[in-house]
């Protein structure tokens, strides 16, 4: 009997099904690993933004998560969209007592520009839940956000991940994919992976596809998913890179908005 590496997400629901959940649960899927989520909240959610979002009771989040992790038991996890201070610290404090890679994808604010993140829960993020992942996934607006860096350029990367990794994370990645040909990224979208010691950049091209959403939680979940295999951070970083590259690649249009990264390419690429 196969038994496939477990994989948790603690993530908000998207109703779309474009990020979120749906997405973590679709990778994790893909890429050969038994999904298993712990909902922190739900959103009315759709191509064009969020229209609404509500929090779950730190109380059910604890409670998913002790019933899952005690019985099924976990092999990597990943987190996402925990908007306040409560369910930040609740998460910090579960997750503290693992001893399993933890990918913390710092959610602040939806493709659409919705915010998804309490500024009361910033400073939580920054001295609770940072401190506990393996790998910590900002984009630049969330690095802007945690650390005050502004990111123009590759050249500002490094600078970006050492006020990331002073949080406490073991490794940052970088997520320069909002960079344009007017930064200097020319043709490629560029992340920064370093553990302080370590540098590796990873390059993928540019893909001219607007249905982007979920990007960010599909990576980090992918990277999750490696690391439940067993692959080191920089082989599961490039891993999870190509396969988020793809995912892009065959994006598609749902409603009237943004639609979603495609997280069957592969099955439907016959790859």
């Amino acid at each position: 009997m196969h038994i496939p590496p477990r994989v948790l997400t603690v993530a908000g629901s998207d109703s779309g099904g474009g990020a979120g959940i749906q997405a973590d649960l679709k990778t994790m899927l893909a890429l050969g690993t038994h999904g298993m989520s712990v909902l922190t909240a739900v959103t009315a959610q759709n191509s064009l933004g969020v229209q609404g979002a509500w929090d779950l009771p730190a109380e059910a989040v604890r409670a998913q998560f002790r019933s899952v992790v005690d019985d099924i038991g976990v092999q990597a996890v990943k987190t996402g969209m925990l908007s306040s201070a409560e369910l930040v610290e609740t998460v910090a404090d579960l997750l503290a007592a693992l001893d399993v890679p933890v990918v913390v994808d710092p959610v602040g604010v939806s493709k659409h520009g919705d915010a998804l993140l309490a500024a009361s829960a910033l400073d939580a993020v920054r001295t609770k839940l940072l401190p506990t992942a393996t790998v910590a996934t900002p984009n630049l607006d969330e690095v802007a956000q945690l650390t005050g860096v502004a990111v123009h350029g590759e050249a500002d990367m490094r600078r970006a991940a050492a006020a990331v990794l002073d949080f406490g994370p073991r490794w940052a990645l970088i997520k320069g994919g909002h960079l344009t040909a007017a930064d200097g990224a020319g043709d490629s979208a560029v992340d920064l992976l370093t553990d302080g010691t370590e540098e590796h950049w990873l390059r993928a091209p540019r893909h001219d596809n607007r249905h982007t959403h979920g990007t960010g939680c599909t990576l980090a979940s992918a990277l999750a998913a490696q690391l439940a295999k067993g692959d080191p951070v920089p082989r599961a970083a490039a891993a999870a890179k190509d396969y988020v590259t793809g995912a892009i690649a065959a994006g598609f249009r749902l409603g009237a908005g943004i639609g979603p990264v495609d997280h069957g390419w592969r099955l439907r690429d016959g790859g």
